[in-house]
């Protein structure tokens, strides 16, 4: 039988979600937490998309394949204690058919990016945001990010290293947002380039500080050249925030 997992963690101790020699990741954790709950060797946990070192998820899908029907309230209950003191935490599970893939089904995915905006750095909030003290112009952001809407060549938000075919991405959504202090960014896109969302976000940021003109956006975007984006922004501040099947 297939399951689907719902997951939320905190990426801040992990090297990311897939697995690595060597190194504490998300998909390792819970693979090990499962194989115990299950009593099932060989479990292999299909994630609906990586997350970096540091990134953030809310709302992580993953499935895994299981020789024995689950009483799924209890089976979630013993994972969320076999994780622990992991900060990772098991939403949602659920039965699904054998043809349901978390990764190639997705349709679309989203992100969340949070920016505290204050002299003051954070202090329930750290590890949470990209601390930024300099006053940000949110609407400026909102139009430049407007520029991105579409199908384009995400060159310019392409990190090295990036293992994408093409540097050809559909942007189906992007919002900003200010409540007080705080500004998030909301992208929704089937699929992403190697750090395009920081990438993304690092440049935004340069257009409501002032350092660049929406215009100068553009010109950095239509480069398709890296070295001419803005920085890449703190990974703290992401957060994987949704599938859509």
């Amino acid at each position: 039988m297939r399951y689907k997992l719902v997951i939320e963690y905190d990426g801040t101790p992990f090297c990311g979600w897939q697995k690595q020699q060597g190194q504490q990741t998300v998909q390792e954790i819970l693979e090990k937490a499962i194989s115990v709950a299950t009593r099932q060797k060989n479990i292999e946990l299909s994630g609906s998309g990586r997350t970096d070192t540091g990134v953030h998820a809310l709302a992580q899908v993953a499935h895994f394949d299981c020789d024995k029907k689950l009483d799924l309230y209890k089976f979630r209950e013993s994972l969320n204690a076999l994780v622990r003191p992991h900060p990772i935490s098991i939403r949602e599970i659920a039965s699904v058919s054998d043809d349901f893939h978390a990764r190639f089904g997705a349709k679309q995915r989203s992100y969340l990016y949070k920016i505290q905006n204050t002299r003051y750095p954070p202090a329930l909030n750290v590890n949470r945001v990209w601390w930024y003290t300099y006053p940000l112009d949110e609407n400026k952001m909102q139009q430049a990010a407007n520029l991105l809407i579409g199908k384009h060549d995400l060159s310019t938000f392409r990190a090295a290293g990036c293992q994408a075919k093409s540097p050809l991405k559909t942007i189906d959504e992007i919002s900003i947002k200010r409540d007080g202090d705080f500004i998030t960014l909301e992208i929704k896109a089937k699929s992403f380039l190697y750090h395009q969302v920081r990438n993304i976000v690092g440049s935004l940021v340069y257009v409501g500080s002032g350092k660049w003109s929406i215009n100068d956006f553009k010109s950095a975007f239509e480069a398709r050249d890296r070295t001419k984006g803005g920085e890449t922004a703190p990974a703290a501040g992401l957060y994987f925030s949704g599938v859509l099947y």
